[in-house]
């Protein structure tokens, strides 16, 4: 592997929408800078660098607040690219990481005292080699007070995934709705397998995101905003939203971060449920203090 890639626009547009002031992309990464924090060995994609920078400039020309950069898979368990993207922020960003099975409360300790306030736990397996879910689970009990976990699964292992959930002794959040098909639309198997998901715990969140992954026909995303907005109005207090900017393995989309805050007033329609989606519901997961 050696070619490097561009997933993101290089010219994103001003988006029509204007977020709340204080409001939070709850999804996001950064790749690199390579010079300083090299990929994984194991990593299955090699993106050009997408560094804190080019991040906060991204926040500001969309209009938002405030960042929660999540590791990119790319990164492996070295969190320093994200440590480092914290620390730069002013104190306007935390973070995700993915850790070692085998961490010490003295590296979880660093790790919180670096701004990160969950772990994530992935499953795609297109991305990582193994998912131990009984060390998983291990790791889950032993993290600071207020984390939590951060699950990232397709819909076709949804079933097998809840009894994994289950056991999870902190909050979760799960990545992207756990991937659905949105052209089943509101009442389709996977946004119904996933609402009983929801339901089966009140401490269950989830990322209202990523229309550019999950509606094929494209911008407006009509699919996306039929499946979705209902899950925003039903759970308005579990649900977050974020750019998944740079976008891992999107390149050959490169979606739109302006046309893509433009779905926000479609899927939470009201003020309400905009400062829930963007101010109220991440501030009160990653800047509880």
């Amino acid at each position: 592997m050696t070619e490097r890639i561009i997933s993101w626009h290089a010219h994103p547009s001003k988006p029509k929408f204007i977020p709340p002031p204080g409001a939070v992309d709850a999804h996001c990464h950064v790749f690199g800078p390579q010079a300083q924090f090299p990929f994984s060995p194991s990593a299955k994609y090699l993106p050009e660098d997408a560094g804190p920078e080019k991040l906060f400039a991204l926040r500001d020309h969309l209009g938002f607040s405030r960042n929660v950069i999540v590791q990119a898979s790319c990164h492996g368990t070295d969190n320093r690219a994200t440590l480092d993207a914290i620390n730069k922020s002013a104190g306007m960003a935390r973070g995700v990481a993915v850790v070692d099975p085998d961490i010490s409360y003295g590296e979880l300790d660093a790790l919180h005292q670096g701004g990160i306030r969950g772990i994530r736990f992935n499953f795609l397996k297109r991305l990582v080699d193994n998912a131990p879910k009984d060390k998983f689970l291990a790791v889950a009990d032993r993290l600071p007070k207020d984390w939590h976990v951060v699950v990232y699964f397709e819909a076709d292992i949804l079933a097998e995934m809840r009894e994994f959930i289950a056991h999870i002794p902190v909050p979760v959040v799960v990545d992207h709705m756990g991937r659905p098909d949105v052209s089943q639309g509101p009442e389709g198997p996977d946004i119904t397998a996933f609402r009983e998901l929801l339901d089966s715990r009140d401490d269950i969140w989830t990322k209202v995101t990523c229309p550019d992954r999950l509606d094929p026909a494209g911008p407006p995303y009509a699919d996306f905003v039929a499946a979705v907005r209902p899950l925003v109005e039903d759970y308005p207090g579990r649900v977050l939203w974020g750019t998944d900017w740079p976008h891992p393995n999107m390149q050959d989309i490169l979606p739109d971060d302006g046309s893509l805050v433009d779905v926000i007033p479609q899927i939470a329609v009201t003020a309400e449920l905009q400062r829930k989606l963007l101010i109220d519901n991440p501030m009160q997961l990653y800047w509880p203090d």
